[in-house]
């Protein structure tokens, strides 16, 4: 959060760090997992947490980097994504097995720390809280996006204790009441249900006489509208959060992989114009067709600090993208209809496809990283 230190996922056990301003190299923890490390989330300005395909989770002092401060063991696959909710204290992580498992740090010994499972779907690829922790995004591989309203972590979910609050597709006016898309990666809904569609008309009438506010961890299930899939089914790879939480960031493609999209979604807050017929909490606004390059691995995008760019991943090198040629804060440019999002600068530097790229939190700065594992790192020039 500070800046201070630039830290690197790689895929053979390693945790690389680096002095972002100088480019210097810190130190390369060699064996910090024991299989691919995926994702790292820094908790505070000293405590950072990794997680792996190892199925393990790992909190790391920069003040001591020569051991672990503890492991956390409780998915049972791959490891893909770590939150943390600042209010409560709690670490958040999401894995291949569907579970989304909530750790209590405050109680950490070296043995572990208290943990419960959350929340379950099928086909989970990413999880996302908002920034001030009232959502969660969680994302599938089966084009399905699923928001958890009003958050309370304290309250795990079993199957079919959550309220379904509505469940759409972001441009229909209709219901979902059954997948709409196909191919290899759409075999269903997300959620279990003990009915036999995926989403009962049971849920959907019992959410529809609704009134007031809705429930703690209300679920809304959501196919995002994605430009060019013409009902062939998509998968949605990477989910991001906008910085003042006004939108939310995905990279889909399509799921016979000859398309690939960036696409923006402002949050729709405010109560449904018709109770019968809610309307979703996200519109599209803004969408661009990608490389589709290096099929098969996640690309990684981001905004930046202030939300008015996105970096996005663009063969070997990164796009630099606005939603105005002018570089214009969301809530400025919003169309009527969704829009491409403007170009404003390209960076090629690798020799590789760009797997993932960061904006510093607070310097003018940007980092990117490629499958053969070089790091670049960019500055504009004034």
């Amino acid at each position: 959060p500070c800046r201070s230190v630039l830290t690197v996922a790689c895929e053979q056990t390693e945790v690389l760090l680096f002095d972002p301003i100088s480019s210097k190299h810190i130190k390369t923890l060699s064996e910090a997992h024991e299989d691919c490390v995926n994702n790292i989330r820094f908790l505070d300005n000293r405590l950072f947490a990794t997680c792996s395909d190892d199925t393990t989770i790992a909190l790391w002092d920069l003040r001591k980097l020569n051991t672990k401060v503890c492991t956390l063991h409780g998915h049972t696959s791959w490891v893909k994504n770590i939150e943390y909710d600042t209010n409560t204290r709690l670490l958040v992580t999401s894995g291949f097995d569907g579970n989304v498992i909530i750790w209590d740090t405050n109680r950490c010994t070296e043995d572990g720390c208290p943990h419960k499972k959350f929340f379950h779907t099928r086909f989970l690829m990413r999880m996302r809280l908002t920034p001030d922790c009232s959502k969660m995004l969680i994302s599938t591989s089966s084009g399905y996006l699923l928001i958890l309203h009003d958050l309370d972590l304290n309250k795990s979910l079993e199957v079919g204790s959550y309220p379904i609050l509505r469940a759409r597709r972001t441009t229909s006016s209709s219901d979902i009441t059954s997948s709409g898309s196909s191919g290899p990666r759409t075999v269903g809904s997300p959620c279990h249900q003990n009915d036999s569609g995926p989403l009962s008309e049971k849920h959907m009438s019992r959410s529809s006489q609704r009134e007031g506010g809705s429930p703690r961890n209300s679920l809304e299930v959501l196919t995002p509208e994605v430009p060019g899939e013409r009902d062939r089914g998509n998968c949605i790879t990477s989910l991001q959060l906008h910085p003042k939480g006004w939108a939310t960031l995905l990279r889909c493609s399509s799921n016979t992989d000859d398309q690939e999209w960036t696409c923006v979604y402002e949050f729709q807050e405010g109560a449904p114009v018709r109770p019968v017929s809610p309307r979703c909490s996200l519109r599209l606004t803004h969408c661009i067709e990608e490389a589709n390059v290096g099929r098969g691995y996640i690309k990684e995008l981001c905004f930046s600090p202030d939300g008015r760019m996105i970096s996005s991943p663009h063969g070997f090198g990164i796009r630099l993208l606005g939603f105005d040629a002018h570089c214009s804060e969301l809530v400025d440019c919003l169309p009527k209809e969704a829009s491409p999002l403007k170009e404003i600068r390209s960076l090629y530097s690798h020799n590789d496809v760009v797997l993932t790229t960061k904006f510093s939190p607070t310097h003018c700065q940007i980092a990117s990283g490629c499958l053969s594992g070089r790091v670049s790192l960019y500055q504009p020039k004034f």
